[in-house]
């Protein structure tokens, strides 16, 4: 079968320039790369043809000569290429995995760590967590706190760059800068980290003796941190730039306060809602009156009491909640009574007691029926 025209099978015309063919090439790669098609038998071949198309057209000498004679220009005696294309001009394996690793990084840059040709950074630094404790009364209203945190600091003798007396690091003869290097393996090309500066692209000859060539030492930092009022347990509040600094002078990482608010022997809280229990008396339920509440704020506010309240009613004090934390409108308290009964009654206390039960029996009758059957069955019972 006849070999396809290679300005086709990378789906370019015959004037294109040396940009648009390696562009042409990186998206053909992509699109055909065995890994990526692994349902498709006819890709691997694809793939090939397309290596083959791009590592003669991506070759001045190669493309002139393809222009001209087409594919007869690598065949024969052309320069004893062996029928291989680029015979002729030194072509072959190694720079079949020349062409291939122009796209490597395209292909692969997302877990390799970065693209091809630039220098390794410094690190940025860890992100710190610090977990906070605050009382109710203090998401209420909010307040700033100074906290004191355990972090590694730029070391001051070297400025952070690891090196002592702060001189500057030297570039790693192993990546020559990159941070990673490369083994060909066959078909493919292999790229790890570099295992002499570890991926920093750079080595450090004489080591900082303050921090030994990390560029930062331990320390405990003391931070006033301001807690808006309205927040509850798992808030996070961050603080940038405030983690750990990062390594030989890289950027710091970021600090997040997670807020944990402490129950409350009084109220429970619901959002922006709060609840309490109150005790009333047993005449201050039946006949009704005023009690004062207490109030999250420190305060006191008077409620009334409707004649004849039962234990596990509910009244409402608006705007009496927690505040919203981004704004907007207080929620509600809401307190539920609960009806005492006396105890330790004296022998008075008792008596009109008696007297009273006496009256309601008196005024209601089907309650005094009520009470004559259970006296009855309880008398039957003893008999």
């Amino acid at each position: 079968m006849s070999k396809r025209d290679y300005y086709d099978v990378l789906g370019i015309k015959k004037g294109a320039s040396a940009e648009e063919i390696k562009k042409a090439y990186r998206q053909k790669a992509k699109e055909l790369h065995p890994d990526r098609n692994a349902d498709n038998p006819e890709a691997e071949s694809q793939f090939k043809e397309a290596n083959e198309a791009y590592e003669v057209l991506k070759d001045a000498d190669k493309k002139a000569a393809y222009d001209r004679f087409g594919h007869s220009a690598f065949e024969g005696g052309m320069g004893g290429g062996g029928g291989r294309p680029g015979g002729g001009f030194g072509g072959g394996q190694g720079d079949f995995a020349s062409a291939f690793s122009d796209v490597f990084d395209d292909l692969f840059g997302d877990f390799m760590g970065g693209g091809r040709g630039g220098r390794s950074r410094a690190a940025r630094g860890a992100d710190l967590r610090y977990n906070l404790r605050v009382t109710l009364e203090e998401a209420y209203g909010g307040l700033q706190k100074t906290i004191t945190v355990p972090t590694s600091v730029q070391c001051g003798s070297c400025s952070g760059s690891g090196s002592e007396g702060g001189a500057e690091p030297t570039t790693c003869p192993t990546c020559s800068g990159m941070g990673k290097v490369r083994a060909t393996q066959g078909f493919f090309t292999v790229e790890r980290t570099c295992p002499t500066c570890s991926g920093l692209g750079q080595i450090i000859k004489n080591p900082c003796s303050t921090c030994g060539g990390n560029g930062r030492v331990q320390k405990e930092r003391a931070l006033s941190v301001n807690i808006p009022a309205g927040v509850e347990t798992g808030t996070r509040i961050r603080l940038a730039g405030e983690g750990e600094a990062g390594m030989r002078g890289g950027p710091p990482g970021d600090l997040y306060i997670f807020i944990e608010v402490t129950p409350h022997k009084i109220f429970e809280r619901d959002g922006t809602e709060l609840h309490c229990r109150v005790p009333v008396s047993m005449t201050a339920a039946a006949l009704g009156g005023d009690i004062e509440v207490p109030t999250i704020d420190g305060g006191r506010s008077r409620v009334k009491i409707p004649a004849g309240s039962q234990s596990g009613r509910q009244m409402r004090l608006r705007g009496k909640g927690m505040p919203a934390l981004r704004g907007g409108t207080a929620g509600d308290m809401f307190i539920e009574l609960a009806v005492e009964t006396p105890v330790n009654l004296t022998t008075k206390q008792k008596e009109l007691l008696r007297e009273f039960e006496a009256l309601s029996e008196d005024n209601n009758p089907e309650s005094k029926s009520f009470f004559s059957s259970v006296k009855s069955f309880w008398d039957s019972m003893k008999g």
